[in-house]
């Protein structure tokens, strides 16, 4: 095992603008200067939102902006995003020029930035006094840029090469002039080139245009002012984090893993993700800080679920796991108030396995599932600190899949649909889950209204998914159930986890109930979809069931309010044999005659004639005994690590 990077070349070490960290900025100046990369960020956002034209970027608004200063550092908060870092190693900064736009997607010269080939990243200088301090960026998730299926994510690739159109970092628009050379290869590879163009343009075009509000700033204020800020806000969320989050771990050692089910290529399996977080004292020579030890993952898989996570040092991993951290907040607006931003790099180490497993694959390993890794570690990371901290932190959630149809349309025209749908957020100490979250901010399901006007389908139900949720003392979310019935003959897409393996719960509660895909659900040729599927054949007439993930449950189900089951039946989010089987709520009445209730007597001595929570502090669900050879939980799943 190493702690360092394996490619030293692209080591960016964390360092600062000012001498004093910022501590010499102006307080005032510093609230304006957030503010105002805060509203270009959401300007950038909302321009691309308006001139885009794939439903994945314009509907779907799978895709981020983020502001970055000359140091790499990432300045905003609301979202994740990708690294300038590749630009920076490939293009020195000296030799930029204003009206330059750099791109690129390829996960193996990205730094880890990007985590498979239809993120497409665009990355803009923005200029002050003539130099180059800070850079605007935005990347998002694009229908199709070429590989071996439509949507460019075959389910069973064993090389990223079969993925689609591979770009190193590359000038794409030379001091304000597009390199229509490059732009005409990427849109050739397209299935959807029209799509492709129209996305970039908007995107560069955002970038620039939110360079040149970023560079009023600095003409505004100062570049020595405006830097000073920039140190401000990183310190301040570096101290802030120790404060208020750090705080609340203690001093000690932990292990918990979880699991990815299948990866297209073998039979489903265990495939292990492990972190062992060591919060450090005070006085530790090295620092007060979180270590997370990635030892014990799996090795890579032959399909595409792996995920480059080990390049410069793991500094875009780092990023995208801290948001869990946020849910030690002392309270939920609190939690919402903590950005993160590159405040909270010196307060997290990485320690990466040798190269070689899920988390440190040798080029050409594929990775366009690469969601079914990073979308686990945050559930891992949420479940060890669970064990750290008496299980305040919520259940488990698996909020990204992948869904799709093509074929042509009544025109005889190819088209494609792409939808990234939500799922149930955990239970939590202080309350239930939320219902179909997504993971990327602002992201939502596509309009029915849209869907149905452009592709040969109809939408005949978009409801919550009953049941899905996990039981216990505070429910999970509920997913969605969605119904399209087919107008014309197609193929189904999905790329998807969490089919076999459920959300787990935590603290005596229940797993969600998993993903499930059915075509012709009821009719004579019923059939379950397999959740990695590249090209189900589904014939016109034919209605296909989606059924996304339920969060976990958090406590004992027996410790649930009888009132808030009764309330859950009346909203149809869970049914009354659930509220019997899973909460030991015995009901009076009916929902038909508006006068359901329970029996308080009832329901005491039923809950009374139940056995409590066993000693594992997760609920994995039925599922993980398929794949564990028969065991119900895992050796982690205690509250203690033992031996």
């Amino acid at each position: 095992m190493t702690s360092s990077s394996r490619r030293a070349p692209t080591e960016f070490p964390f360092g600062f603008l000012t001498d004093d960290r910022g501590a010499g900025a102006d307080p005032v100046l510093t609230e304006i200067v957030a503010g105002s990369l805060a509203a270009v960020e959401r300007e950038v956002e909302t321009a691309i939102a308006r001139t885009s034209r794939s439903p994945m970027i314009r509907d779907a608004h799978d895709f981020r902006a983020g502001i970055h200063d000359r140091l790499l550092r990432k300045l905003t908060g609301r979202s994740y995003s990708a690294l300038v870092h590749p630009v920076a190693r490939d293009f020195p900064i000296a030799g930029m020029r204003e009206g330059d736009v750099f791109f690129h997607n390829d996960v193996y010269r990205s730094e880890g930035g990007i985590g498979h080939l239809p993120d497409l990243c665009v990355t803009v200088p923005v200029f002050s006094e003539g130099a180059v301090v800070a850079f605007v960026q935005a990347f998002g998730h694009h229908d199709d840029i070429g590989g071996a299926v439509p949507g460019s994510m075959p389910s069973g690739a064993t090389s990223v090469f079969s993925e689609g159109l591979m770009v190193p970092p590359i000038r794409l628009w030379d001091a304000g002039v597009p390199n229509r050379a490059a732009l005409t290869i990427m849109t050739r590879n397209s299935r959807m080139p029209e799509s492709l163009a129209a996305d970039l343009d908007a995107e560069c075009s955002a970038c620039l245009m939110g360079a040149r509000r970023l560079g009023e700033l600095f003409d505004r204020y100062g570049v020595a002012a405006v830097e000073a800020c920039f140190d401000a806000i990183i310190d301040g969320s570096t101290r802030t984090y120790r404060r208020e989050i750090l705080s609340k771990i203690p001093v000690g050692t932990w292990t918990w893993e979880d699991y990815a089910e299948h990866d297209g290529v073998d039979e489903p399996q265990l495939h292990t993700q492990r972190i062992t977080l060591t919060r450090t004292p005070e006085d530790d020579p090295d620092g007060e800080r979180l270590v997370l030890d990635f030892d014990g993952t799996s090795p890579q898989a032959k399909g595409p679920i792996n995920h480059c996570g080990d390049y410069s040092d793991g500094v875009f991993l780092a990023k995208w796991l801290a948001p869990i951290l946020r849910n030690l907040a002392d309270t939920p607006e609190r939690m919402a108030e903590l950005d993160v931003n590159e405040g909270v790099v010196p307060l997290l180490e990485l320690r990466f396995p040798e190269p070689g497993t899920l988390l440190t694959p040798v080029f050409p390993a594929p990775t366009n599932a690469r969601t079914f890794v990073i979308l686990r570690l945050l559930g891992v990371l949420a479940g060890v600190v669970a064990k750290a901290v008496d299980g305040r932190m919520p259940a488990d959630q698996e909020t990204i899949r992948y869904t799709g149809v093509y074929g042509e349309d009544h025109d005889g025209r190819p088209y494609l649909m792409r939808e990234v749908l939500g799922g149930g957020s955990g239970g939590r100490y202080y309350a239930d889950g939320e219902d179909t979250i997504h993971v990327v901010p602002d992201s939502r399901n596509l309009p029915t209204e849209f869907t149905e006007a452009r592709f040969p389908f109809r939408v005949e139900a978009l409801r919550l998914a009953m049941d899905s949720g996990g039981a216990g003392q505070h429910r999970g979310g509920l997913g969605y159930e969605k119904h399209v019935r087919m107008l014309k003959d197609g193929h189904f897409m999905s790329i998807a986890d969490r089919s076999i393996l459920a959300c787990w719960g935590v603290k005596g509660g229940l797993a969600g109930a998993p993903f499930s895909v059915v075509v012709d659900p009821g009719g004579p040729a019923e059939r379950e979809v397999d959740a990695l599927a590249d090209a189900e054949p589904v014939r016109a007439g034919e209605v296909i069931r989606i059924r996304t993930t339920g969060g976990g449950g958090w406590g004992d189900p027996l410790q649930r309010d009888p009132e808030a089951v009764v309330r859950d039946v009346v909203w149809r989010k869970v049914s009354p044999q659930a509220a019997l089987a899973s909460y030991g709520v015995v009901l009076t009445g009916s929902l038909e005659a508006g006068d359901l209730g329970h029996d308080a007597a009832a329901t005491a001595a039923e809950r009374a004639s139940r056995p409590g929570p066993g000693e594992a502090f997760f609920d994995r669900g039925p599922g993980y005994a398929r794949l564990s050879g028969g065991a119900t939980h895992a050796a982690v799943d205690r509250r203690v690590d033992v031996g």
